[in-house]
């Protein structure tokens, strides 16, 4: 049976939650698709979906294998789309959407450059910071930063993004500088308002040597919720705020990493910084890939690689 087919036919059955569905999709029958997934499970060796009668679940393997799954077809579908476009040119409308503040500053300076390599590409840009229902709203691709739950998207990673503690050097000449996370409770600061994102609060994650306790223990992510004299719902007035030496603030690398380069801020409990999520191109499932969603995502991901980009900006 053909591996990639199996793929293919688990990908369709999971983000579908039904193996009626995922076989009218393809015009198969039901038990077709249930065949090349009992033949990917036993030469696996491992159970990947939990089906009943009325619901089909993924299992803890099944839900780490999608993602892989579904960057495998896509790298698939691209290296067939860069032999078969052969001299085509790109053409058509293009609609990404991001979130406001990356998108003003990592996405937006891109558009220009990308249309000036394909002019017969229009491009739409949303910068928004609610969750857009890409496929319900027409989008062909999405900009996102932090974990990925929806499964039913394809998603290519195109960098790491950290959250830091940081501050300017005279703010921390001044009022000294925190060495664990709960010496922020003497400090200044600055904090999204609880209308805003960040629930959980500030991300830190325990040395291995941590002894436990009340804190937590070694290698365990904790979150803090400190305090401040000023918060606001807008994560660049934050960002403003900390620049002007008014306190220390938790930013992402993607919009401090270009000032802590040069000088102007400092990243303050580095040991203790939570593990890094990711910056993804996202786009819904798609048997071919438009050429024109294909090379944006190749752009920017060549883009965010690049050596130096992000403390350029």
């Amino acid at each position: 049976m053909d591996k990639l087919k199996q793929l293919e036919s688990f990908v369709s059955v999971a983000t579908r939650g039904s193996l009626t569905a995922a076989a009218n999709a393809e015009g198969v029958a039901p038990a077709i698709m249930g065949r090349r997934l009992d033949g990917l499970e036993e030469r696996l060796g491992v159970k990947l979906l939990i089906r009943t009668t009325r619901r089909i679940t993924l299992t803890h393997e099944g839900s780490a294998f999608l993602e892989d799954c579904q960057r495998i077809i896509a790298d698939v579908a691209n290296a067939e789309a860069s032999v078969s476009a052969g001299g085509v040119k790109a053409a058509g409308h293009l609609r990404i959407t991001a979130p406001a503040g990356f998108g003003r500053r990592h996405v937006a300076p891109l558009v220009p450059k990308f249309r000036a390599l394909h002019p017969e590409v229009t491009v739409s840009l949303n910068l928004s910071d609610r969750v857009v229902d890409i496929a319900g709203e027409g989008f062909d691709c999405a900009v996102r930063v932090g974990d990925m739950p929806d499964s039913s998207l394809v998603s290519v990673r195109m960098a790491d993004n950290r959250r830091l503690c940081v501050a300017t050097p005279a703010y921390l000449k001044r009022f000294g500088t925190p060495q664990t996370p709960a010496d922020l409770a003497r400090f200044d600061c600055l904090t999204l308002s609880s209308d805003a994102s960040q629930t959980r609060g500030w991300a830190f994650k325990l040395p291995a040597d941590a002894k436990g306790g009340k804190g937590g223990k070694g290698g365990e992510v904790i979150y803090l919720k400190p305090a401040g004299p000023l918060d606001c719902s807008d994560g660049q007035v934050l960002h403003d705020w900390c620049l002007a030496g008014l306190g220390i603030a938790w930013r992402s690398t993607w919009e401090v990493e270009a000032e802590i380069a040069a000088g102007q801020l400092v990243a303050v409990l580095e040991d203790y910084a939570a593990p890094p999520n990711g910056i993804y191109a996202v786009f819904p499932q798609r048997k071919h890939l438009p050429l024109r969603v294909r090379l944006w995502i190749d752009f920017i991901k060549e883009r965010y690689g690049a050596a130096g980009y992000w403390k350029s900006l």
